[in-house]
């Protein structure tokens, strides 16, 4: 089988990561995108929203959606949040499947990435989404620094450019402002009751 995974904090889950993951699985062929929301990223700070209401709303986001689906594994209590340390359990778990990991443009560009190449070795692909604010042309730099084989694994994505983040979704809240046509409606409605992100920081 040929599975997208698709990490972050969904915290929360909106639009442009709904787009990104179907239009990943249309262009690239993928049987099934999973989800791996993360219990901590160890390059951010703390997500503002409780673990199991990140988890919540994704469930909620994904629903509608037969082609999606979501793996925990990085939710575990042990879990450090790094991508290196996840791909391999998650590889344990699909021997035999096409694995694609699934980046928008900034995360590939501006995280610190540790051990990269231990991240290209356990997978098939490597996908990367264009961002609204960053430029891709920025990625050939990149590139020229891995081998030649790694570099084969690079896939940039011929998408449209979004400019939906979980920031401007926080930010919309903290101002009191609506986060309609940014979130689905059952994720808006999740948010409302249990007065997720009132006191949001960027």
């Amino acid at each position: 089988m040929k599975l997208g995974l698709f990490g972050g904090t969904f915290d929360p889950v909106h639009y442009a990561h709904l787009f990104i993951a179907e239009a990943a699985r249309a262009d690239l062929q993928l049987e099934r995108i999973l989800f791996l929301p993360s219990r901590i990223v160890p390059h951010r700070r703390r997500a503002q929203a409780p673990q199991e209401d990140r988890l919540r709303m994704l469930r909620i986001a994904i629903a509608s959606n037969p082609f999606f689906a979501i793996d925990e594994t990085d939710l575990a209590p042990e879990a450090t949040g790094y991508t290196a340390d996840l791909l391999p359990k998650v590889r344990a778990q699909h021997p035999d499947d096409h694995l694609t990991f699934i980046v928008g443009g900034d995360s590939l560009l501006d995280s610190p990435w540790q051990r990269f190449d231990e991240v290209l070795a356990v997978i098939d692909a490597f996908a990367v989404a264009p961002r609204a604010e960053k430029r891709l042309d920025r990625l050939e730099p990149f590139l020229e620094t891995l081998d030649r084989d790694a570099r084969e694994k690079i896939r940039l994505l011929d998408l449209p450019s979004l400019a939906a983040s979980a920031t401007l979704v926080r930010s919309q809240i903290a101002r009191g402002s609506s986060i309609r046509y940014l979130v689905p409606d059952a994720v808006a409605r999740h948010i409302a009751e249990n007065s997720l992100y009132a006191n949001a920081t960027p």
